[in-house]
């Protein structure tokens, strides 16, 4: 599956344990689904619901995030991935297209949670205990100096698709085609790393290790050039290897304490230890490669990515481009630095991640930028992600 402008946070990655005030309790976030079972459970009692009302803000964004789907849903190819249990594909485009009328209707959010109950089904993730407990992370567009050419400050490469890497129907990796022409498993980051493979595909030159490793998860960046220009590099493609968490490893080794792991912190671990960064960076065998993209970020639907608006999810369990809700706990920047506070909030599930597995795992897109990453960074709770689905024909307002 192509994986577009991110692969998740997750140099965060799951540090196998809770939310930050449960680290005791070891919770395994990424248990997958038992064989033949949905991610989504029908909430039978509308009473059940959340409260949607306090959500009915920045609609603008909505409507963007919403218009993007729409726009996915328009291709062919989307039809494939569907139906997803009882609902069809056509389910998921007139639920949109109505919910764009409500939008544009002026109802208020007092009135919300009624036109909810009355024309939408809503559906919950079953979560990691099958109580639907999800843990929330967050990702981001980073910006960093760059370089098309190599020169003493910029030294540590992204690189473009090799000619030998062979992608599926799908745009998945199957693997490497030798001389014979047979396809084999392509090398993992070490063997790329440590070889000139690569040599001669260099895309863009970083100056720092690390940074390139942040792209490589985040699976895009924003470059600034020497001129001042900025350019966008993209997700190509990947080596096929599964994602293995770095911050699991600094945990493990007693490097950073769980209670204190953040992006920010990884940052500054690698700044005064740059020696380490190979032997860290190198457990992870994923490797991504990169094309220059378009200007604005685009997820894994080929469509642009909107900043809390647009959520990353495993998409081989969840239905792609649809509506959805959720309600965990976000940082946001306060007069006296950042605040974490409740927050509920409509999205759409246009992305997913490398290390977004299984139903208890959801990730936020943040924005661009060193603000979006810090935030993102610090992202990192339990809650509750939601599906709506229209119940039946289009209502007429």
């Amino acid at each position: 599956m192509r994986q577009g402008v991110s692969v998740g946070l997750l140099l965060l990655a799951i540090v196998g344990v809770g939310c930050r005030t449960k680290v005791e309790t070891h919770i395994q976030y990424d248990r997958p689904l038992p064989p033949g079972q949905l991610a989504l459970r029908k909430i039978a009692d509308p009473n059940e619901f959340p409260d949607f009302s306090e959500a009915w803000k920045d609609l603008a964004t909505l409507k963007t995030a919403t218009h993007n789907s729409l726009n996915y849903l328009s291709k062919a190819s989307s039809q494939q991935y569907y139906p997803y249990g009882d609902i069809n594909h056509d389910r998921v485009v007139k639920t949109l297209e109505t919910f764009l009328t409500f939008v544009d209707s002026g109802i208020r959010p007092s009135e919300l949670n009624g036109v909810i109950r009355a024309h939408f089904d809503v559906y919950m993730s079953v979560g990691c205990d099958d109580q639907g407990t999800v843990l929330f992370t967050g990702y981001y567009t980073p910006i960093f100096d760059a370089s098309f050419e190599r020169t003493g400050r910029f030294q540590y490469p992204l690189y473009k698709m090799p000619e030998d890497l062979v992608k599926g129907p799908d745009g998945q990796t199957l693997g490497r085609r030798d001389a014979s022409g047979q396809i084999t498993s392509y090398p993992d980051r070490t063997t790329l790393e440590r070889s000139d493979m690569l040599k001669g595909q260099e895309l863009v030159w970083l100056g720092d290790a690390f940074e390139v490793y942040i792209a490589h998860v985040q699976g895009s960046a924003k470059l600034r050039l020497p001129d001042g220009r900025i350019i966008t590099v993209g997700y190509a493609a990947s080596n096929g290897h599964d994602y293995v968490s770095v911050a699991q490893a600094l945990v493990a080794d007693r490097k950073i304490p769980s209670d204190r792991m953040s992006l920010a912190t990884m940052i500054d671990y690698f700044k005064r230890h740059t020696d380490q960064v190979d032997r860290y960076t190198q457990r992870n065998p994923r490797y991504v490669f990169f094309r220059i993209a378009e200007e604005m970020p685009h997820g894994s639907l080929n469509e642009p990515v909107t900043a809390m608006r647009t959520i990353a999810t495993d998409k081989s369990i969840f239905p792609r481009a649809s509506l959805a809700f959720i309600s965990t706990t976000v940082p946001h920047k306060g007069r006296s630095g950042v605040v974490r506070e409740p927050y509920e909030g409509f999205v759409l599930d246009q992305d997913t991640g490398g290390a977004i597995r299984a139903p208890g795992r959801c990730d936020i897109y943040m924005g661009q930028g060193d603000e979006a990453g810090h935030l993102a960074g610090q992202t990192y709770q339990e809650g509750r992600l939601y599906y709506l689905f229209l119940k039946g024909p289009s209502p007429t307002l």
